[in-house]
């Protein structure tokens, strides 16, 4: 819980203010799941389909999502980010990075080096790789 803690602040540090924390969640979700429905988005970030829709519509307008219409049907709507999104999220994430490595630092060398061998341990766990 900590540790969540300490990504959150970084996390609403780098968001744009004009972003609601709705939106970020949004774009990282959409950053770790690129072609996503709109349906797929709504369900994570807990928002209705029209309501997501009208988030999703915002987005769009500012050029950090594009919507691809499924070849093969029509109805369905992939979501992905644009090459905006993408950087904001990825400054995000280096920021996170940054913030958790500054305070590892002054562990000793054999400490970090459990951390980092527990982290790879639990990646496929945590991540969409375990599903």
């Amino acid at each position: 819980m900590l540790i969540l803690r300490i990504i959150r602040t970084v996390v609403r540090s780098r968001r744009a203010p004009d972003l609601s924390v709705q939106q970020f969640r949004s774009l990282f979700f959409l950053n770790l799941q690129p072609n996503a429905t709109l349906s797929d988005i709504a369900e994570n970030i807990g928002l209705t389909l029209p309501s997501m829709s009208k988030m999703i519509d915002n987005l769009v307008s500012r050029e950090l999502v594009t919507r691809h219409i499924c070849p093969t049907d029509r109805r369905r709507v992939r979501l992905m980010l644009t090459a905006s999104g993408k950087a904001l999220i990825d400054q995000a994430l280096l920021a996170v990075q940054s913030a958790l490595a500054d305070r590892l630092t002054n562990l000793p060398a054999a400490e970090r080096t459990a951390i980092a061998r527990a982290m790879q341990t639990l990646r496929p766990i945590v991540t969409l790789e375990g599903r």
